[in-house]
């Protein structure tokens, strides 16, 4: 194939675009779920009507396109057969093929709902060339069963404009854009419609002409699109992932098909990175090890720390322990041929301190228990207690996964030989409580919970906790706590919810918390 004479952006930025023009029925047949010995067409109602969202080749080839109603399309094809069009399968099924296309370069953007953009900026002498990585990509896609139409160009825009309208060869990037029509704008219908009823029926006449009057008539969106398409604007694609901190990666002549040689070039890998944070006298929280099969597909393995640490060995077991929790084993298909490991941050690490007889400080022990906890059975089982600006004592502590700990928790040091003022239990919601008190807006002297009727020997308070000033005051009344002890010794912390006459003509009473 040949390929358009490159362009020069803005930026110098080169993008390779892909569209797959039959990626909903492509997915049906990579399934199994297709029909084979009859056409078929994916349908979805739009508005009231039945219509036509893909088709398959052959249904194609019959003259049947998207967009018709499933009744003309049978009109014409009687054996057709309809099958419910799925928006949300196909979308994964991009995503899939997405993080395949890491491998060429880590800027990949989806352009929804049928296209996958890459910038491939610095990228194209891993391969020859940027014509040699196209053709790489074609044929690993086709070989995983999708047919798609690529092209290059200066921007994101141009690249996805010539993959999905250029109908013929071109040797020259500019004038392949020039000659695509109004419809590689991707404007809505009835803009589209005004363009060309005005004459302006390519890209190329619309280039020529002064911006001013074309916003004025045609509105900014259709100005901006010109702009971003021909490169007078410099555009970017938004990348589905953020570039790491660190990367680090083993391309292979050969797939390998073992799943422990894939680990042991995954503890290269580790031990290369640890070298490289080590000089940088920094260490990571989180890795991201990723296998490219040889088909297309990527397999991601992700392992977190509460500390950060860069010693390899530690890193591997916790990547063996990731492995050993997971329900079905790699499946390594034809073989990887590309093994990746990230490390997305990268935080300060001091240097470890020595034993004088020789060794190492033991560090960090607990969080390293907690690390492989937390990688076997799930980061979300282990929690770890943190405080939180608020008034609202049941919102005072939030319970975070323990591996996201960063800093010891800097909790309110109680006062020396003080009871406590917070209850070891909280009632989450508070549980109503029905109250006497001599005055109204007095302590309680006899209150009954749960059926069971108490009388207060002791009481202390009130702790006054208002709304936050940026809250309403009268969405959230203000609360009077008080810390109570009956006649059996029991402790227990109320509040009357509101103030008496001011807030509420007859505030409640809640049961809060319990102390020891």
């Amino acid at each position: 194939m040949k390929y358009p004479k490159a362009a020069a952006g803005k930026a110098g930025r080169r993008h390779l675009a892909l569209w797959f023009p039959r990626l909903s029925a492509e997915r049906l047949q990579r399934a199994g779920a297709a029909p084979a010995d009859a056409p078929f067409a994916l349908v979805e109602k739009v508005r009231g009507a039945i219509r036509l969202a893909a088709v398959d080749a052959r249904a194609l080839a019959l003259g049947i396109a998207p967009g018709l109603t499933l009744a003309d399309a049978r009109a014409q094809v009687p054996d057709l057969v309809a099958i419910d069009h799925d928006p949300i399968a196909d979308h994964l099924l991009l995503e899939r093929v997405a993080d395949g296309c890491d491998r060429y370069t880590p800027l990949v953007a989806i352009d929804p709902p049928d296209g996958l953009t890459l910038d491939i900026t610095g990228c194209a002498h891993l391969f020859d060339g940027e014509a040699a990585l196209a053709e790489d990509l074609v044929a690993r896609l086709a070989a995983y069963g999708l047919q798609a139409r690529h092209a290059l160009a200066a921007t994101p825009e141009a690249a996805q404009a010539l993959a999905r309208f250029q109908t013929m060869p071109a040797t020259d990037e500019a004038g392949a854009v020039r000659r695509l029509s109004v419809a590689a704008l991707r404007l809505d219908d009835a803009t589209e419609l005004a363009l060309r009823r005005a004459g302006l029926k390519t890209i190329g006449d619309l280039a020529g002409r002064p911006t001013g009057p074309l916003a004025a008539r045609f509105g900014d969106a259709m100005t901006g699109a010109l702009a971003c398409l021909i490169g007078k604007s410099d555009s970017r694609i938004v990348a589905r992932r953020v570039a790491p901190a660190l990367l680090v990666e083993r391309r292979l002549a050969e797939p390998i098909a073992r799943t422990e040689q894939a680990l042991m070039i995954l503890g290269e890998l580790a031990a290369e990175a640890g070298e490289q944070m080590e000089q940088r006298h920094l260490g990571g929280r989180r890795f991201v090890a990723r296998f490219f099969r040889s088909d297309g597909l990527a397999i991601d393995l992700a392992v977190e720390t509460s500390l950060p640490v860069r010693d390899p060995a530690v890193v591997m077991r916790l990547f063996d322990d990731r492995l050993g929790s997971l329900a079905d084993p790699i499946d390594p298909g034809f073989g990887f041929d590309l093994i990746r490991l990230a490390v997305p941050t990268l935080a300060p690490l001091a240097p470890t301190q020595l034993l004088l007889e020789g060794g190492a400080v033991a560090q960090g022990e607990l969080a390293a228990l907690i690390d492989r906890l937390s990688t076997r059975m799930g980061r979300g089982r282990f929690r770890r207690m943190a405080p939180r600006d608020t008034h609202n004592p049941e919102q005072a502590v939030l319970a975070l996964p323990a591996v996201e700990a960063t800093e010891p928790a800097n909790w309110p040091e109680p006062v020396p030989g003080e009871p406590p003022l917070r209850p070891l239990h909280l009632f989450d919601p508070p549980q109503p409580i029905q109250v006497t008190a001599q005055v109204p807006d007095g302590p309680p002297r006899q209150f009954r919970w749960r059926r069971t009727l108490h009388d207060v020997t002791r009481f202390e308070g009130p702790e006054r906790i208002a709304a936050e000033w940026w809250h309403d005051a009268g969405a959230k009344p203000t609360r009077d706590y008080y810390r109570i002890e009956d006649a059996l010794g029991r402790r227990f912390w109320v509040f009357r919810h509101g103030l008496y006459e001011t807030e509420r003509k007859n505030p409640g009473w809640y049961m809060h918390g319990l102390f020891a």
